[in-house]
């Protein structure tokens, strides 16, 4: 996978700026303004050209792993940090109007996960659903107003002109040069960072079991926990915390990515009912590649049809966006299976059948159709919905077939 030029860039940017003043004064040296003969001595440590940075990363990096407790965490210590007479002219994720009912929303889904540990899962996961939902509108509110607005604070504080006359470039208008490297590179670290997060949303979705989701959501919860910590003992060392957190995520990436994709086709289908104004397309159908096949990665999203030769074949674009490929599925007899969330397409071989594509949750109950339109060899009852049928002819329930009259 190659690296965005602007992500490195940025990356470099820091820790060129961290190196470009080595006259910190070390936390000893910070006293109080004193009276009388003691000298006065003011903290400089924010002052000091690549400081600003610093935070701004660690701060950009936390709030995207969680947009709402993030961005709400960051308002609220803002404004417990400034003077009372300030407080009106601060930004509007600093005001108690946006930041108190912010982390009440968020004290409610902590509660909700504490006591839900035990909660069967069928009464939980509607909570779950409403918990992505709102992690995908918080990212997106906060990528567009509140990453830019972090940039255009430190060009108010003057860490700008403060970072470049270190760097030797004092004679260069900061602003418009601020604007063109670090708004941009800001996003790209959120988005990619976000990605991971949402994606541990949709892993809490698709689990079955509430001890993994518990276990899910403490380790994003201790990982967000990290990244104020570590700026706090020091920006330096905070900053570097965050590099290899954004380093992490950038490398996993496309797995995330189409990790997201697939929850937000999922949640989408379910929460508009789609499923009950659908109808298949009748050359090529929207699916999901369930297990890596030639390289092609999992959750690849595409079109399956069938090439001249009478094959089944997947046409994808990388990352939604990249030139049109084309995936030959392996020769055999493939199924439709009909299931409780989700219906798939099956390899079977023998007695075993392979998942091999998912379909969005609107062609759950269209399987018949798929078998007429991509010449299938029938259905079948996964997951779910298979166990059901199981214990319904277990508990000797099984349907009788129907004798056609002489």
């Amino acid at each position: 996978m190659k690296r965005p030029l602007l992500l490195i860039a940025s990356l470099l940017l820091c820790a060129n700026l961290a190196a470009a003043d080595t006259a910190i004064p070390s936390p000893a040296g910070l006293t109080s303004p004193t009276t009388g003969s003691e000298t006065k001595t003011t903290n400089t440590v924010s002052t000091v050209p690549g400081v600003e940075l610093a935070h701004a990363l660690s701060t950009v990096t936390g709030v995207a792993i969680s947009p709402l407790l993030g961005v709400g965490a960051v308002g609220a210590w803002k404004y417990y940090r400034t003077e009372p007479q300030k407080r009106a002219t601060l930004p509007w994720y600093a005001r108690p109007a946006f930041w108190l009912p912010s982390l009440v929303l968020v004290g409610l889904v902590a509660t909700k996960d504490i006591l839900g540990a035990g909660a069967p899962t069928a009464l939980k996961k509607p909570f779950d659903l409403a918990e992505a939902v709102e992690n995908k509108i918080s990212g997106l509110l906060v990528a567009g107003l509140f990453v830019p607005l972090v940039i255009t604070i430190m060009r108010e504080t003057g860490a700008d002109e403060a970072t470049l006359n270190a760097a030797g470039l004092g004679a260069i208008d900061a602003g418009w040069l601020y604007s063109l490297l670090l708004v941009p590179a800001a996003l790209v670290v959120f988005f990619i960072v976000w990605l991971v997060g949402n994606a541990i949303n949709v892993l809490i979705v698709l689990s079955p079991f509430t001890t993994v989701d518990t276990a899910l959501k403490f380790a994003r919860l201790g990982v967000l926990a990290t990244v104020p910590l570590t700026a706090f003992i020091n920006p330096w060392f905070g900053a570097v915390w965050a590099a290899l957190i954004i380093i992490v995520s950038w490398f996993i990436a496309g797995w995330s990515f189409r990790l997201t994709h697939f929850g937000a086709a999922l949640l989408w289908d379910h929460l508009t009912l789609r499923r009950n104004r659908f109808t298949p397309d009748p050359v090529a159908n929207k699916m999901f590649l369930s297990r890596r096949l030639n390289e092609v990665p999992v959750r690849t999203y595409g079109k399956l049809t069938r090439n001249a030769d009478g094959k089944l074949v997947l046409r994808y674009r990388p990352w939604l966006v990249l030139p049109t490929r084309t995936l030959e599925l392996p020769t055999g007899r493939y199924e439709a299976g009909c299931g409780l969330l989700y219906c798939e397409i099956l390899r079977v071989e023998a007695d075993e059948a392979k998942s091999v594509l998912l379909l969005p949750p609107r062609y759950r109950g269209h399987e018949a159709e798929l078998v007429k339109i991509h010449g299938l060899d029938g259905t079948r009852e996964v997951g779910l919905r298979a166990a059901w049928k199981w214990l319904k002819e277990w508990c000797g329930f099984r349907t009788q077939p129907q004798v056609a009259a002489a």
